[in-house]
């Protein structure tokens, strides 16, 4: 039998993004060949860094992260469109891919999903500079500074498209998988509404708020706070928790216009956005999940092209 082909998407969803390498490292290991990868915000980086050959190395650097090196990765920008540049992390991309990495010189087809925030339209980059395209796929709004390619200004494809479906389909191939980073929670437990204190009516209130509460957890072995505790949340929570709801509403939309093969589901509480300090979790978690849903996958399509009894 031929090696069955998949065209991947890989959706948004921050920190739970690093899910997505466990996704690929279970599909390579049931032998299914990817042909194609569509990808948004950080489901543009890992797919991009897969097709360079360096996805071996970033796991490795990403299971070494703890709370202090993420601290180490924020670069404040309150200045300049949002609260992080993402200057650092980029550097250290670029020294795993370089930054002459162009698309279209890619050996799959790979398309990084972006938002024209000045035309308000949805962006494909299919080819020029691959290291622009994931930054440019990836700032979410308010948190992380808009990029600008060219003469146009762009933010995170999630506000848009969290879950790029459309553009594998030219690939042709056996199967679409597509990854959901915001999947049904793991244990739903009714949220109880607490009024939050007052806050500062100033940006720099929620800069503080955010970046304590990383120091705080970066330098205690403390359990991060419940995302249901509304008493906790800070400004950049309160940003996150509403983006959190439009791309949920937003994939369900792309998932039911156009739905894939495979739908790989991400719990939405497996961790909150900025807790990359927890990557060898969310990678084992999505190789766990994947392995589970391709062995029902795999009995499915085995029923399905089964030879009648005695041929």
């Amino acid at each position: 039998m031929s090696q069955k082909t998949v065209s991947l998407v890989l959706g948004s969803g921050a920190a739970r993004g690093h899910a997505h390498i466990g996704v690929i490292n279970a599909i390579e290991e049931q032998g299914y060949k990817v042909v194609s990868i569509s990808g948004c915000s950080i489901g543009a980086i890992i797919g991009g860094v897969y097709l360079c050959g360096k996805l071996p190395q970033y796991q490795k650097w990403a299971e070494q992260l703890d709370r202090l090196n993420v601290l180490k990765l924020l670069d404040m920008a309150v200045l300049m469109g949002g609260y992080i540049r993402g200057d650092r992390y980029f550097q250290f991309i670029e020294q795993l891919i370089g930054d002459e990495v162009r698309i279209e010189d890619l050996k799959l087809p790979f398309t990084a999903i972006g938002v024209d925030i000045l035309s308000q339209k949805e962006f494909w980059f299919q080819k020029g500079l691959l290291l622009p395209a994931m930054r440019a796929s990836s700032a979410v709004p308010s948190i992380v500074n808009p990029v600008q390619v060219g003469q146009r200004v762009y933010v995170d494809g999630g506000v848009l498209n969290p879950l790029p479906i459309i553009p594998t389909i030219s690939a042709g191939a056996d199967y679409i998988i597509a990854v959901d980073l915001n999947g049904p929670a793991q244990q739903p437990e009714q949220a109880t509404f607490i009024e939050p204190e007052k806050e500062s009516s100033e940006w720099w209130q929620g800069v503080k708020d955010f970046f304590g509460r990383v120091k705080a957890e970066a330098e205690e072995d403390v359990e991060p706070e419940t995302r249901y505790n509304t008493q906790s949340w800070g400004r950049i929570q309160t940003i996150n928790m509403m983006f959190e709801a439009m791309q949920e509403s937003l994939t369900q939309y792309k998932v039911a216009g156009y739905p894939p093969d495979l739908l790989i589901s991400i719990p939405k509480d497996a961790c909150s956005f900025y807790e990359f300090w927890r990557s060898k979790e969310l990678i084992d978690l999505g190789y766990e999940i994947t392995t589970q849903a391709l062995g029902q996958f795999n009995n499915k399509e085995r029923q399905h092209y089964s030879f009648p009894s005695g041929l």
